[in-house]
């Protein structure tokens, strides 16, 4: 069986010691649906449309969402929450203490953000908000609602930010390249506002087929959830925070057996299993980077809380920044603020000057310094910028004349190769009827494809369907 067992050499070696932003213009990197040069051989056929994002190569992101980096503290996402001299506001999902990464956090912090600020304000005071994402356009509506007057600053040519929903004559349906899914949809309104504004959504049951390299279908092993919970039951009884990694190294699981077990796959692939197709989706970081204390641990979902949407997550924002004044495809350069006012340039050398803003930029943007602040962020802002990770997740989407595959579940996964970039797909076929894959890679493997060509990133995706395609003979193991 291939593999290069990099998760194993990488700890072995710690043992000797995973939403709308501005900054200066830059297209998106979405991708285009056709290959431009001779593709490399696959048993997958070549799909007749393709798009893609790379959240990390989008100057506007800077990367996917946040996670619990080492030596980071929930307590620094409140900190970044705390106004300064309350005339400046931070929100966005990295600044959510109840749901970071997430829309519903995101949305909750633009909100939070905005009742702050209403309530050291004077009512008709110009206030301005620095993203059209889901915190820059949750904040907005709440302000405008309340008598302020807004005007909300977008670097890009279109709402939303992370969420991106693309529409194409060439699609049967809308194309998500941020969010997909509502997830754990029994405790937040997601659902219900969807069912609201007519957008379609469905029940999304989150059970993978798992297939070997050779394309045999195998149960799941608990081994690589048990060896990760138990790392990060090791972590939590230390006096310091330490990464999963090193907690992995510490108790023993990157010693796990490379001893071939029931389809070939050894307890060692499992591992690296639970790592590649949960743990490091999650955070969208390497093991290395993410926090013994705070990464996420193994957990089922149970499938009545996950929906996948169908008829556009962008929707969402729509109606809500609809007589909302948005400036688009301006680049906020400089903030400035004092505690009677805040003065904003723009990329093209305008500046104005409001009463109160808040800057709902992604973390990802915040940490690499592309926007002035004068004076600097207080020292709590920017030690939280600093010691919060931003993860990358990123998709494609493929779209095939007809199914290559022969299997009915919406969930896919590989285990025993991690030569594979793609390691998770959703199978639209049972849910639309339609040959549509959406494949994510995540961590490592979404920096190193970022820079990519559309060739080269789908070839990869091809590479890494080889298992489902029905010349695999997808055998059930005895």
């Amino acid at each position: 069986m291939q593999r290069r067992t990099f998760l194993i050499s990488s700890l072995s070696g710690l043992s000797l010691l995973a939403l709308s932003g501005c900054v200066p213009p830059r297209p998106t990197p979405t991708g285009s649906p056709t290959p431009s040069a001779t593709p490399a051989p696959s048993l997958v056929p070549q799909p007749q449309d393709m798009l893609r994002s790379s959240w990390s190569d989008d100057p506007f992101a800077r990367g996917s969402y946040s996670f619990a980096a080492v030596s980071s503290t929930p307590r620094q996402r409140e900190d970044l929450a705390e106004p300064i001299l309350d005339r400046l506001f931070l929100a966005g999902e990295a600044l959510s203490d109840t749901a970071p990464g997430t829309v519903q956090g995101a949305r909750g912090s633009g909100q939070r953000a905005a009742r702050s600020l209403a309530a050291v304000a004077e009512p008709g005071e110009r206030v301005a908000v620095i993203g059209a994402g889901a915190a820059g356009v949750a904040a907005a509506r709440l302000l405008t609602d309340a008598g302020f007057t807004v005007l909300v600053i977008e670097a890009r040519d279109r709402l939303g930010g992370r969420i991106h929903t693309v529409t194409s004559d060439s699609w049967p349906m809308p194309v998500e390249l941020g969010p997909s899914f509502i997830v754990a949809g029994s405790t937040t309104s997601l659902d219900e506002e969807f069912t609201g504004l007519e957008v379609s959504h469905a029940p999304f049951t989150p059970t993978p087929e798992a297939r070997t390299p050779a394309g045999t279908v195998t149960p799941i092993s608990p081994v690589g959830a048990d060896a990760v919970t138990a790392a990060l039951a090791w972590a939590a009884a230390q006096a310091e925070d330490t990464s999963l990694a090193k907690a992995l190294v510490a108790n023993g699981s990157a010693t796990l057996s490379m001893a071939d077990g029931e389809a070939g796959v050894s307890d060692a692939d499992w591992l690296d299993y639970q790592l590649a197709t949960s743990t490091t989706l999650e955070s969208g970081a390497p093991a290395e980077e993410m926090s013994g204390w705070y990464a996420p641990t193994p957990a089922t979902t149970a499938a009545d809380d996950i929906r996948i949407v169908l008829g556009g997550y962008g929707t969402l924002l729509d109606e809500d920044a609809a007589d909302l004044d948005v400036l688009y495809s301006s680049v906020v350069t400089r903030v400035a603020y004092t505690d009677t006012a805040v003065s904003l340039r723009l990329g093209t050398g305008e500046s104005l000057t409001v009463d109160r803003a808040i800057v709902t930029v992604p973390l990802g943007v915040l940490k690499s310094d592309v926007i002035e602040f004068d004076p600097p962020l207080p020292f709590a802002h920017r030690g939280a910028i600093a010691a919060l990770g931003m993860g990358t997740l990123d998709k494609i989407w493929l779209r095939f004349e007809e199914p290559f595959w022969d299997t009915d579940a919406a969930l896919w996964t590989t285990v025993g190769d991690d030569t594979l970039d793609f390691r998770v797909w959703v199978n639209m076929m049972p849910i639309t009827n339609e040959p549509i894959l959406v494949g994510f890679v995540s961590g490592e493997r979404a920096l190193g494809l970022a820079k990519s060509d559309n060739t080269e990133f789908t070839d990869a995706a091809l590479r890494s369907l080889e298992p489902f395609a029905v010349v695999a003979t997808a055998t059930p193991a005895p």
